[in-house]
């Protein structure tokens, strides 16, 4: 029976294991005449590529054992929080080396198909998401994927995008005909206005390139855009994570160049640290033209002071549970991080804003102020004052492999030429998102503060001005928050009168030293002014397409964000539209 093409069902191209397009369609009754049309997918490939931030990538050692495998229970990565919650500083240092671990590609991956994935083992296979970690951007990923080849190949059918058009109503028993984009027509994103969200510069709000456009949404529409994901080794230096995205690029381009397809660039979608590993990727020989654009999301752009805090007392006051894993402690952070240029990295580069370490005697003045030319030299590699980055002895933690001084100088003057190489350095079509919220404070800037301790004798205490100036082994200090100046561990017993006793213990001191909680707005980790920093930098070019900054999320989950997920997307179309499109 012939059946007129507008009743006509359509049919999705998936792609198999050999990147053929493949069509599936269940069964029906012969009672049911209707035509499926076989809709061939577009011909030019532009992959989206999505690079996680710190800790966010699994890693396992070189016999292909786990160490850092962030598979979830219950929507949490359980497994690896019992194992980091009972390792102290020596099994750190043992476990977390840079040259004793490498990328994990067998981490959990979605059971759910979506877009043009055909089969479940294709997320890891080919998509490589068993890299990434499943409770941070495995929702995202597939919303990303659904979103970008999900949907069909008509723009006018997307569901984010519509506008404002009439026409006449079909007849009865007919269905409407197949809606069509006209090129020039400014689009509405639903439940996303990227004026609202716009960054200034001074004054003058930055947009560009306004909002999203039909001729947009119809040059995307000649892409399929598969999405994948590249891990690399966090604890390296992001060079070395740079060069494995680079890999990574060529060997996704290359996969996508071959029955009838042809493909050119691939978009970047970076995640935190990630987008340090990306900066680097794009001064690579010939990279630059092999990437079409990229969205950094949350971007430590300068460093963060909190990597700093880290070192000193850990993590446990800023979050118990998260410091368990990451380290509650400053002997159980520095004992990763000295000898991981990757998380050195982080730290608060020469761009970072003027004397963000501050010294405050007990009536809240300024003692000391740093760094007075740069952090490397005033901070980082000195060894004579106590509020510098680096106890000594924290690097031989008993029973772990030792760090001497000069190779955690050498990891520091690393980051040091790190920072150098990417000072400024945004790829010529690039879009940024941050946090900008006041209810997930952040650490602008470090302060102690001087605060009386319980005397331990009549002795007068020491001067501000003497505190300040003092070493490493004239302050107490075991990693947690506050230090201590003079006195000791006190113990206290009390009696039962029904027999038996208590013991409690309590520090005495001159003085505590406390790092202060956070003073600034931001994510939770990335401060407001290293997160908006890629469109203040004076030697950006102009790179910097739009800049958005945003509220309601924290650092680690900002993709999971409603907002922040149509911020990407509409970068992506925004990027998609200025992509190569060759013959």
């Amino acid at each position: 029976m012939s059946v007129p093409p507008d009743k006509a069902r359509e049919a999705l191209g998936l792609f198999n294991a050999q990147g053929q397009p493949t069509y599936k369609w269940g069964l029906t009754s012969t009672n049911l005449a209707d035509q499926v049309r076989l809709v061939l997918p577009p011909m030019k490939v532009l992959p989206v590529i999505f690079i996680p931030g710190i800790m966010g990538s699994n890693l396992m050692d070189l016999n292909g054992d786990e160490v850092w495998r962030l598979d979830t229970t219950f929507g949490k990565p359980l497994g690896l929080a019992r194992k980091m919650a009972f390792a102290n500083s020596a099994e750190r240092q043992r476990l977390m080396h840079p040259a004793r671990t490498r990328v994990d590609p067998g981490g959990s991956v979605p059971s759910k198909i979506k877009g043009s994935v055909s089969n479940k083992s294709q997320y890891s296979t080919q998509r490589f998401w068993g890299e990434v970690a499943e409770s941070s951007y495995h929702g995202f990923l597939l919303w990303l994927e659904d979103r970008l080849n999900g949907q069909g190949f008509n723009p006018a059918r997307w569901n984010d995008f519509s506008y404002l058009a009439f026409s006449a109503a079909p007849k009865p028993g007919e269905r409407p005909p197949e809606p069509k984009l006209h090129p020039g027509i400014p689009m509405d994103m639903r439940g996303f206005n990227p004026s609202t969200y716009a960054d200034t510069r001074g004054e003058n709000p930055f947009s560009v390139l306004g909002g999203v456009t039909s001729d947009d949404l119809l040059k995307r529409a000649k892409f399929r855009m598969p999405v994948y994901a590249c891990g690399y080794n966090w604890l390296a230096s992001n060079t070395i994570g740079a060069e494995r995205l680079q890999e990574r690029i060529e060997q996704v381009i290359k996969s996508n160049n071959g029955n009838g397809f042809k493909c050119e660039q691939v978009v970047l979608v970076t995640h935190s640290m990630g987008g340090l590993v990306a900066r680097r990727c794009v001064s690579l020989p010939g990279m630059s033209e092999k990437i079409a654009g990229i969205v950094h999301g949350v971007m430590p752009a300068v460093g963060a002071a909190v990597a700093y805090r880290r070192c000193k007392v850990g993590m446990k006051d800023e979050s118990y549970v998260a410091g368990l894993v990451i380290g509650s402690n400053g002997q159980e952070v520095t004992a990763v991080f000295s000898q991981a240029p990757g998380a050195l990295q982080l730290l608060p580069t020469a761009e970072y804003r003027a004397k963000w370490l501050k010294v405050k005697d007990a009536s809240g003045k300024e003692i000391e102020v740093q760094p007075t030319q740069n952090p490397y030299d005033d901070i980082y590699l000195r060894r004579d004052r106590w509020w510098c980055l680096i106890r000594e002895e924290w690097l031989r933690p008993a029973g772990g492999r030792p760090l001497s001084w000069d190779q955690f100088a050498s990891n520091i003057k690393e980051s040091r030429s790190f920072h150098k190489q990417i000072q400024g350095q945004y790829h010529p079509v690039t879009y940024v998102y941050y946090g900008a919220d006041s209810k997930h404070a952040s650490f602008e800037t470090i302060r102690w503060k001087m605060r009386a301790g319980a005397k331990p004798d009549n002795k007068p205490a020491p001067s501000a001005d003497q505190v300040r100036n003092m070493r490493f082994d004239q302050v107490r200090d075991d990693g947690s928050n506050p230090l201590h100046v003079g006195g000791k561990t006190e113990v206290v017993t009390s009696y039962n009168p029904y027999g038996g006793g208590a013991y409690s213990t309590y520090q005495s001191s001159y003085w505590e030293l406390e790092a202060e909680k956070q003073d600034g707005g931001g994510d939770g980790t990335v401060p407001i002014s290293s997160g908006k920093a890629p469109l203040l930098s004076a030697s950006n070019n102009g790179h910097i397409r739009q800049q958005f900054r945003m509220t309601g999320f924290e650092h680690e989950p900002s993709y999971q964000n409603a907002s922040a997920q149509l911020a990407t997307l509409y970068s992506i179309n925004k990027i998609a539209a200025a992509a190569k499109l060759s013959s």
